[in-house]
């Protein structure tokens, strides 16, 4: 049975994250309002601006619902598998550095560790990097550890907690992790033209 992916497309490169999704032969489902988290097998929480997305999960009714679906229950029920990048990784944090201009973020504490935004730079900054990730960390075999990592005002994950599982960190910062159900990068994997990591999220579901 072919699963279904929602994406949080309330802005950002949700797109993007479509196209991979489908390439992989998955149903995807744009995700703007609280009904449509029914169903699904995993979620995908895209990049783009985060003061913008914080906004409208509230204005939408989807906080409450969204962080529910993602974080484990006391029963001891998984949450839904989810990708976060970018912007993404910033909405599941803990907390953030708050001397960064992200007051105005509210985020959904799911992700034991610190994340500041924009920690590599402007736009113009934006930078491609070879990556090495930790596949077996991911529960996925594989034999090629190169990754190219599409850095776009990237944030930085910093004081993680026990449940942090480091993937892939890029001149010693951490930039995958893995918690759970969660799958975290500060990067671009969708504009990488390598949809691996995509396929490791699919083998959670």
């Amino acid at each position: 049975m072919k699963k279904t992916v929602g994406i949080l497309a309330l802005q950002g490169d949700y797109a993007a994250h479509a196209r991979v999704l489908r390439e992989l032969g998955v149903r995807v489902e744009l995700i703007r309002e609280p009904r449509q988290l029914a169903g699904l097998d995993a979620l995908i929480m895209p990049g783009g601006e985060s003061t913008t997305m914080s906004l409208l999960l509230d204005s939408t009714g989807l906080r409450g619902p969204l962080r529910e679906l993602l974080a484990p229950s006391e029963n001891g029920r998984r949450g839904l598998p989810v990708l976060a990048t970018c912007a993404g990784a910033i909405l599941l944090a803990r907390k953030l550095k708050r001397d960064d201009g992200s007051v105005k973020v509210q985020t959904l504490e799911l992700l034991d560790a610190t994340v500041e935004r924009n920690a590599y730079g402007r736009q113009v900054d934006s930078f491609v990097a070879t990556l090495r990730i930790d596949w077996e960390a991911l529960g996925v075999p594989e034999a090629d550890p190169a990754f190219e990592g599409v850095f776009i005002r990237a944030p930085l994950i910093s004081r993680p907690g026990a449940a942090i599982v480091p993937v892939c960190r890029h001149d010693g910062e951490l930039v995958v992790v893995r918690q759970g159900n969660m799958l975290v990068a500060t990067f671009h994997p969708e504009l990488a033209g390598d949809a691996r990591l995509h396929a490791a999220l699919l083998t959670w579901c």
